[in-house]
């Protein structure tokens, strides 16, 4: 009986540290984070860039080195495109750690590469749940519905994608493609 209450504890010690660790970003890096997107939204363009890189760097870590694996994994099947490998280690990703937002939008990419539209949607709103100022999902969500035919929404994102940082090219992009096909008059 001792000899499972010890085991008990250990179990339930292990349990802790993996929560913290697969937790979310801790008040420091909060702040950090706040005043970097802060420097992205007033800086001028090349300040604004070391902060957008350093912003995703930081959405990148997800406290857990054997996490960030499975992200850095993931990463580097899609860069080959083999999207069914990415989505399996994203997914393990998120099964360790259901709390990292970035496992979501990644895996989300991949759904979308893979032409899986529905789970894509399912994950953006996962990711957007978790980290609403993730600017790259926001402006990922934007594109699907911009396909799917509704440009209003996909211009009101768009627009929030440009609030939160303001020179995030492919959103400007996206927005004057549909103001020069006349919906952005309407928008």
């Amino acid at each position: 009986m001792l000899r499972l209450i010890v085991n008990l504890k250990h179990t339930v010690t292990a349990l802790g540290v993996v929560v913290l660790l697969c937790s979310p970003a801790s008040a420091q890096t909060q702040e950090r984070l706040d005043a970097l997107m802060e420097t992205l939204r007033t800086a001028p363009p090349d300040q604004a860039r070391a902060a957008e890189r350093d912003i995703l760097r930081e959405w990148g870590r997800s406290g857990s080195a054997a996490m960030d694996l499975l992200l850095k994994r993931g990463r580097e099947a899609m860069a080959v495109e083999d999207f069914p490998t990415a989505i399996e280690h994203f997914t393990a990703l998120i099964d360790h750690a259901p709390a990292f937002a970035e496992g979501y939008h990644a895996r989300a990419t991949a759904y979308f590469r893979a032409e899986l539209y529905g789970p894509a949607l399912d994950d953006l709103e996962a990711a957007l749940a978790l980290n609403p100022q993730n600017f790259n999902a926001i402006f990922g969500l934007a594109v699907m519905l911009q396909e799917l035919g509704n440009n209003r929404s996909a211009a009101e994102l768009y627009r929030r994608v440009l609030a939160l940082n303001p020179h995030h090219e492919n959103a400007e992009k996206a927005l004057e493609q549909l103001k020069s096909d006349g919906i952005g008059r309407t928008l």
